[in-house]
């Protein structure tokens, strides 16, 4: 057996493996001395057909298989041994007719090879951590919004700003004929507003579909059209009001109280306040948290330089799959998945340097005790024993999607830290509404 690596660049290398007859022959021998005692030919007393006859039958396709076999063996020891950082998986070479009557034979197998680089986490620019606000203005917004939704509707009969108007909107041309609820809070612009401030119920208001609303999401589910077609849409409309209704905000009391988080949870609107500030910096946290370690891993992708082997990466993109891809499929394929795969590589670089990052048994074992504990809280489950956590927990690391999901979930909290102790972070302290409109162009 020998087997040797030529590297036609930095990137790219063939693998080549000779076979040779010593490598196979007695594993091949032994198996049509098998079959030879088991073998069933018509004419033949069972272990006496003539080995000849088997072999003219049988040799090629075990010495196919045995091959094969051989030279997965021989290329996965190689590859460790020489500890080669591949991408992908080796491609065949493809060859003219294999003469398996021969006695040796040689087979080459391109790679790819994952570039040496270097990630400088900290990096030259800064990245913006969003802190959210939780001050009592915020609180207070959240707090009406709440008494809002558990309020109740008042039946009036003229409009008024922040009531809420039921009506149906008609367009015979655009076969729109659609029963509609909504607040006046969603109407765009003063034009379109006044013509419902003072209109009464059985009024037909005379309106454009085209900026009618803030949201043109809100435009096609009050009018129930297609969402491509309500970016476009300016055609009349009519809208004939059939209610009027003003919501009154629910009063803060027990039965308020309870509604929201059980039977004597809060007991006041002090408690209430905290509970909702203790929620909110929560939900924020987890919000701004992504929206951190996005910037960061789209910033390393575009300052970490590194070349990468994208013919050879194509070729087995177009191969690798349960059908084979053309060209032009298994490039755009390629193009697609690009970022992800410089990510992936820049995570495993800074892994490999640093091992406390590197995720444990023992630590991933903790970290679903820790969620399942969690859950059992959430369904009154308070005191769960050690027993029964490990129970579950047992359970859960015998289903490989999960151990899968949690794995990532774990990485990607100590990747989250990791960047936070060493990335250069500018905080930016921020309400919630203007963090929606900056970090998503809101």
């Amino acid at each position: 057996m020998n087997i040797k690596r030529t590297d036609s660049d930095a990137l790219n290398a063939t693998i080549t493996i000779e076979v040779a007859q010593a490598d196979y022959k007695e594993k091949v021998d032994k198996i049509l001395a098998d079959y030879r005692k088991t073998a069933t030919i018509p004419g033949f007393r069972k272990g006496h057909v003539p080995a000849s006859l088997i072999n003219k039958k049988y040799r090629t396709p075990v010495l196919v298989d045995e091959i094969n076999k051989i030279i997965q063996e021989q290329l996965n020891e190689y590859i460790t041994k020489e500890k080669l950082n591949i991408l992908g998986n080796p491609l065949p070479v493809e060859q003219e007719e294999i003469d398996w009557s021969s006695d040796d034979f040689k087979f080459d197998f391109e790679i790819g090879l994952a570039p040496d680089f270097e990630v400088d986490v900290k990096g030259k620019k800064s990245v913006t951590h969003y802190q959210i606000k939780t001050d009592d203005e915020t609180i207070n917004k959240q707090i009406d919004r709440i008494r809002q939704q558990y309020g109740k509707l008042v039946s009036k009969e003229v409009v008024e700003e922040g009531d809420q108007v039921t009506g149906i909107f008609r367009n015979d041309d655009e076969d729109i004929n659609t029963d509609a609820t909504f607040s006046i809070d969603k109407i765009k612009g003063k034009t379109n507003t006044k013509k419902f401030i003072g209109a009464k119920k059985g009024d037909s208001l005379e309106l454009k579909t085209k900026g009618l609303f803030e949201d043109d999401h809100d435009l096609m589910s009050n009018l129930k059209i297609e969402h491509d077609k309500a970016h476009d849409l300016d055609v009349p409309v009519t809208f004939e009001i059939t209610e009027v209704n003003k919501r009154e905000m629910a009063d803060l009391n027990q039965e308020f109280f309870d509604k929201l988080f059980g039977p004597d949870v809060i007991k006041s609107e002090d408690e209430l306040r905290e509970r909702l500030r203790e929620d909110a910096k929560k939900q924020f946290t987890q919000q701004t948290d992504q929206k951190l370690l996005t910037d960061i891993t789209e910033g390393l992708i575009e300052d970490t330089k590194f070349d990468l082997p994208a013919d050879f990466l194509k070729k087995w993109i177009a191969n690798n799959g349960e059908n084979e891809l053309t060209e032009e499929e298994a490039a755009a394929e390629y193009e697609r998945s690009e970022k992800g795969l410089r990510y992936q590589l820049i995570e495993s670089n800074i892994l490999k340097a640093n091992e406390d990052l590197q995720l444990k048994f023992e630590e991933l074992k903790d970290y679903a005790s820790a969620q399942i504990r969690e859950q059992m809280k959430q369904y009154g489950h308070t005191n769960a024993t050690d027993e029964e956590v490990d129970q579950v927990v047992a359970r859960i690391m015998q289903n490989q999607e999960e151990v899968k999901r949690m794995s990532e979930q774990l990485q990607n909290e100590k990747m989250l830290k990791f960047f936070k102790d060493n990335a250069k972070l500018k905080v930016k302290e921020v309400t919630y509404e203007d963090f929606i409109k900056e970090a998503y162009d809101a």
